[in-house]
């Protein structure tokens, strides 16, 4: 079953002004380097910058300023890997709403220690014995409290369309647009906005190649799911897109394309070099498929978001031995 999601351009211009003065205005980087080995003008834009480390600050802190009083006082509680964790526990200390997080045992201990640091409550769950979308329905219900999902929520969507609206008002119209998929609220909002500010632009959803729900879903028109999909990209871990977020893709997305485990490695030491930018695995994403030759784009002017930067390196490491 999947909403009329009904959210358009204005839903986004609505939440850039609540965002104004609050959110930043993330940087826009370029690389020659990038330029020659894609034979393309590339425009990244680095949400890893952004507060709390990613573009989800944008989507709920829009999301928590819009409850009514009555819903501040009770509280909000969401459930999140990681990021849409500690964009909700800012956002709420910003504006003085209590929060709590349902967070997995396995979430990188630098997101859960950072939510907690924003005054966030943080129950931690099993991810192979609970399905967090029910445990938070539960609490949500038996404490009163308003739950704001990390990606399949019209002013979630709205709120991260502002990032693709900074980009294309800074740097002009794009020829093409890669952003990275989980659940689909930072590609489907990212592409409501490319297809307002920039009519011939292509818009590329990117996911792993061992979490790719989102792109068969696309192609098939079904909405398929992806239990605990393992892949370093741990924001792309999500079951599937949203009742929102999967009409939106259909209606405004051109394309979707994966990447591998080892395309997402090299490119995040690519940025780490080359761009000296510090971004996470799931960030990588839209720029691995321009880089790693999924996604050729000559003479083009194309833009990629980096969805953040909120790496824990120790883990990395440790799972990872062979990253460095």
């Amino acid at each position: 079953m999947t909403h009329n999601p009904n959210i358009t351009y204005s839903d986004v211009e609505a939440a850039s002004k609540r965002l104004n003065g609050v959110a930043h205005r993330t940087p826009v980087l370029t690389s020659k380097t990038v330029n020659q080995l894609t034979n393309a003008e590339v425009f990244f834009k680095c949400e890893n910058f952004q507060r709390t480390g990613s573009f989800k600050f944008r989507g709920a802190y829009n999301a928590l300023s819009q409850l009514n009083s009555a819903k501040k006082q009770q509280g909000v509680i969401t459930f999140s890997s990681g990021n849409h964790a500690q964009a909700v526990a800012l956002a709420g200390q910003l504006l003085g709403i209590s929060t709590t997080i349902i967070m997995p045992e396995n979430a990188p201990t630098v997101k859960q220690n950072a939510t907690r640091g924003y005054g966030a409550e943080v129950i931690l769950y099993n991810p192979q014995e609970t399905v967090r979308e029910e445990f938070a329905r539960k609490l949500a219900k038996d404490k009163s409290l308003t739950l704001i999902p990390p990606y399949d929520h019209p002013d979630i969507i709205a709120g991260q369309g502002t990032a693709a609206k900074e980009l294309i008002e800074e740097v002009g119209t794009l020829d093409v647009l890669l952003v990275c998929c989980g659940g689909g609220g930072l590609l489907s909002g990212s592409a409501i906005s490319a297809k307002s500010l920039s009519k011939r632009c292509r818009v590329i959803g990117v996911e792993p190649q061992q979490a790719d729900d989102a792109t068969r879903s696309f192609y098939s028109r079904t909405l398929h799911t992806c239990h605990n999909p393992d892949t370093i990209a741990d924001g792309a871990r999500t079951p599937s897109l949203g009742q929102f977020t999967f009409p939106l893709v259909l209606e405004y997305v051109d394309e979707m394309v994966t990447v591998s485990e080892a395309a997402i490695r090299r490119t995040l030491l690519f940025l780490w070099e080359r761009l000296k930018i510090v971004v996470e695995p799931t960030g990588t994403l839209a720029a691995a498929a321009l880089l790693e030759g999924c996604v050729k784009a000559p003479q083009a002017k194309v833009g990629v978001i980096i969805s953040g930067g909120n790496v824990d390196l120790k883990q990395l490491i440790n799972y990872y031995p062979d990253l460095i």
